[in-house]
């Protein structure tokens, strides 16, 4: 039972110590904590055979087992089916577009001023054309000084011819008397002095038209003489208009108004003959045996999108002995796209045939052969291979892979005679890439 609270009486002061309450008595409980381990652990002691036998009927039997080694996995390759094919072998060379013939038109007369030129750079020219005239006004003087010896020569000619016909006559009349006087002397008529004069005046007839005959001949060398000068102020006439020599195109001009030309000065103009361009390319000593005459070509001029077809026209004798270069000239088809000068690369056809091909990339190149790794039932065997053509798709195998055969499409160091391989073909390899 409770004791009775006591009652404070009326009026006294309330102490601190009275009304705190009085100290709570806590319980020990680590006792019971360490008993209860004991408990558990003296349980798993007498039970853990029990426990070890229900483990085992839980475990699955992969677990049960012990586990093995994985095996190992063949690493992925692609391959590439060797393929037979029509391959082409193509050179590449580079170079200049050249005038497949260079003209060049200077004047055949000195010493006269030009007076005008009717074609400029550029200008399609046809053979005979007038290209440009010279002064005339000193060979038209001297055509009409050379008509008025050429019509003297005919006057004295004429001359000549009279004074012949004369002398002629005198002739016929002396020696008419002569005949007459040897008749009369026989009889005494005629004295010897008479017969005399009348052999002397036969001779000296005889003698004019002798002469006569040389005054001819001479007008008439004098009328040949003056003839040949007029044929020749004809022709320097004629070359007074400078004309084309030939077909083409007008590459470069000089000639100026006023200038004096000579046949020894510069030319006056340039002409392409025909318009007709070439390339002039180099190649190595090393692939210039591959390219010969009439082999097809293409070639891209700077600035210019499509190619142009041609031949190769000639392939030079003789090589560059500083470069190691030998030069190739192109046919190429008259275009105006096409000018003198302009860089320009070529690519001519050196072979074409059907063949097994590979692509580059899997032949490997030793010190001494050529060789690719061969994929049969995912075992890499290596073969020596013997090339032929090569193309930007591939190289033609002349000896050690057969069409159908696939081949490791980059072969590298990394794989040997007799490796596994999974084998990927390069096509399904790039379907997925797109997919």
């Amino acid at each position: 039972m409770n004791a009775p609270m006591r009652q404070r009486p009326a009026g006294q002061p309330v102490s601190e110590t009275a009304h705190a309450a009085p100290p709570v008595r806590r319980r020990r409980r680590w006792p019971w904590l360490v008993l209860g381990l004991a408990v558990a652990l003296g349980a798993a002691f007498l039970f853990k055979d029990e426990f070890a036998r229900y483990a085992a009927e839980r475990q699955t039997p992969s677990q049960a087992a012990e586990p093995a080694a994985p095996a190992a996995k063949p690493i992925s390759v692609t391959v590439a089916i060797a393929t037979r094919r029509e391959i082409a072998q193509i050179e590449t060379v580079t170079g200049t577009l050249v005038a497949r013939d260079d003209v060049l038109v200077s004047p055949q007369i000195d010493g006269l001023r030009l007076d005008e030129y009717l074609v400029d750079v550029g200008d399609q020219v046809a053979q005979g054309q007038v290209l440009a005239r010279l002064d005339r006004d000193m060979l038209e003087t001297q055509a009409l000084q050379n008509a008025s010896a050429i019509a003297k020569a005919e006057a004295a000619i004429a001359q000549v011819e009279a004074a012949i016909a004369e002398a002629e006559a005198s002739q016929v009349e002396a020696i008419a008397a002569l005949k007459r006087a040897e008749q009369l002397r026989s009889s005494g008529n005629v004295t010897g002095e008479t017969l005399q004069a009348r052999q002397t005046a036969s001779e000296v007839a005889a003698a004019r038209v002798r002469a006569q005959g040389q005054n001819l001949k001479a007008a008439q060398a004098d009328k040949a003489l003056a003839e040949a000068q007029g044929r020749e102020i004809a022709l320097r006439l004629a070359r007074t208009e400078v004309r084309a020599p030939t077909a083409g195109v007008v590459a470069s001009r000089t000639a100026r108004v006023g200038q004096i030309v000579g046949m020894g000065g510069e030319p006056l103009f340039q002409i392409v003959r025909d318009g007709e361009i070439e390339l002039k390319a180099e190649a190595t000593e090393s692939r210039l045996h591959a390219i010969n005459a009439g082999q097809p070509a293409w070639v891209t001029a700077a600035g210019s999108p499509k190619p142009f077809e041609g031949r190769v026209r000639l392939v030079e004798p003789t090589v560059d002995a500083a470069t190691r270069l030998g030069v190739v000239r192109v046919a190429l088809p008259v275009d105006g796209a096409l000018r003198p000068g302009l860089f320009a690369r070529g690519r001519i056809e050196t072979a074409r045939r059907q063949g097994v091909t590979v692509p580059q990339s899997a032949v490997l190149y030793g010190a001494d052969s050529e060789i690719v790794q061969v994929v049969t039932d995912g075992v890499v065997s290596e073969r020596r291979v013997t090339l032929g053509l090569q193309d930007t798709d591939g190289v033609e195998i002349l000896e050690g892979v057969s069409a159908g055969e696939a081949v490791i499409a980059r072969a590298g160091g990394f794989l040997r005679d007799g490796d596994r391989v999974a084998p990927v073909e390069a096509q399904a390899v790039s379907a997925s890439a797109r997919n």
